[in-house]
């Protein structure tokens, strides 16, 4: 059979090597994921929080995006997937060079004695790069636990060393051949490595960075529902890039990984609903977000390796497990009760994640696995190995839960040292203008009555703009006495 035109081309940039497929799809699924962070998660943080933080809570966003790309080139990347140092550590070294970005991708230290090495046929580049935006939407989430108080500049000094000393021990074990990886553990997206590190170590940073002010723990409504629909959009259609983009190939199994991603968070939402509506009356477009989150969250550790009716099943337990944790156990639970989870990442993440994990040990199925796995790997229910799967999928998260409580409690504690991690309260009290000097929404007035002093003459006079927006002379009527 002819060799297309396409590959027949002698050039340096088509090596012999290069599958120009593989290579698109993989630097599409980069972007995708990138945009769940970078707008997606700037947007949906920007307007699920209270007016005053919108500024605040987008910027932390958008200021770990950058920063984390720059410390994951200088030195991070090749901790995550480089040469080891330790068995749960790679050696740093920059990925800058040219030499190393043309070259074609591998995972170096994933060749064993039972697995050959992991070779995308595409540049180091794009694997590089795809990679980052894991590290970066990894770091954001965890960030959801913190808004509306801890000092911006701690935040800017934690960023770097928490993707340091943090991440790239859960990347290289899980993923970049470390000692989990060799030994089985089944983490296809980042159940672990992303969602139930988040979780953990937003959880334990919530906890020394110290809570809200009381008033804003008691009323801390969304400012623009809407908005956080269109950010909650961003995050599941680019999840489609998060899970598909994992086998590293435009090939069968990233069909299966997506087509399983949107059935269980499909199913996750609905339940979500459906217990809202049961318990409390009336659906909640925020817990539908939730819902959807926690459905992506938990299928992200088996995504490609469960069969399409698991991801249903999957759907079903991750729209009702965290529910239940989140809307009941928490208000019962006096350590859930003092920890300020703001966004409740604990729930949407780590619960979501490790039931992913654990369910993933159960309904991994062997000839999905086969298309993906080096090794025979089955879940529990398809007998042989499987049990033994179980418990190598309870001991990779346990390694997880425990390497970031003591990492984010090290980091936290030493940056105490030359820092406060929670904002004064003077700040506190103002918000994004105290901080940034920005605020969100020029709204006119924001409550206040017209001052012509203070104004200026050719401001409309509040009766006029009343007229003119076509509500009533009233200021109930505009609205503007509503303090978000």
């Amino acid at each position: 059979m002819a060799t297309a035109l396409a590959y027949q081309y002698n050039s340096p940039a088509v090596p012999s090597w290069l599958n120009k497929g593989d290579n698109a799809w993989q630097m599409t699924a980069s972007t995708l994921v990138g945009l769940q962070s970078m707008p997606g998660l700037v947007i949906l943080y920007a307007s699920i929080v209270k007016k005053k933080w919108a500024v605040n809570s987008a910027f932390m966003a958008l200021y770990a995006f950058a920063a984390v790309l720059i410390c994951w080139v200088l030195v991070c990347y090749r901790m995550a997937f480089g040469d080891k140092l330790l068995p749960f550590w790679g050696k740093g070294a920059p990925s800058l060079g040219q030499k190393f970005l043309i070259g074609r991708a591998a995972v170096p230290e994933s060749k064993h004695s039972e697995t050959p090495m992991i070779e995308p046929f595409y540049p180091m580049a794009s694997l590089v790069y795809f990679q980052f935006t894991f590290a970066a939407i990894t770091m954001i989430l965890l960030a959801g636990s913190v808004l509306g108080r801890m000092n911006i500049r701690a935040w800017m000094a934690f960023v770097p060393l928490w993707l340091i000393f943090s991440y790239t021990v859960g990347a290289f074990s899980l993923w970049g051949g470390g000692f989990l990886f060799h030994w089985g553990v089944i983490d296809y997206s980042g159940g672990y490595v992303i969602h139930l590190s988040s979780g953990i170590a937003g959880f334990t940073a919530a906890y020394w960075v110290g809570p809200r002010l009381k008033s804003d723990r008691e009323r801390f409504p969304p400012n623009n529902v809407l908005l956080m629909l269109a950010g909650a959009g961003l995050l599941w259609m680019g999840w489609s890039g998060f899970n598909g983009g994992a086998p590293y190939a435009a090939n069968i199994d990233a069909s299966i990984a997506v087509l399983n991603t949107n059935i269980c968070a499909a199913t996750s939402l609905l339940v979500w609903t459906s217990l809202d509506v049961v318990f409390f009356g009336k659906p909640s477009v925020i817990g539908a977000v939730q819902g959807m989150m926690t459905g992506l969250v938990c299928i992200t550790p088996g995504a490609g390796v469960v069969q399409s009716w698991a991801a249903i099943v999957m759907g079903i337990l991750s729209g009702s497990i965290p529910w239940f944790s989140m809307m009941i156990l928490h208000k019962k639970s006096s350590l859930l009760q003092k920890v300020d989870d703001t966004l409740g990442v604990f729930h949407t993440h780590a619960v979501a994640g490790l039931l992913g994990g654990l369910l993933t040990g159960l309904l991994a199925e062997p000839a999905l696995c086969r298309l993906i796995l080096p090794v025979d790997t089955r879940g529990a229910f398809y007998g042989g190995t499987g049990g033994i799967q179980f418990l190598k999928q309870l001991v990779g998260a346990l390694f997880v839960i425990g390497w970031n409580f003591v990492s984010t409690t090290a980091i936290l504690l030493s940056i105490k040292l030359f820092m406060p991690l929670r904002m004064p309260e003077e700040e506190l009290v103002i918000g994004d203008d105290a901080v940034h000097g920005e605020e969100a929404y020029a709204l006119w007035g924001d409550g206040e009555k017209y001052d012509p002093t203070k104004h200026g003459s050719n401001v409309p006079s509040y009766a006029e703009e009343n007229a003119m927006s076509g509500f009533g002379p009233g200021a109930k009527a505009r609205g503007v006495t509503i303090n978000l």
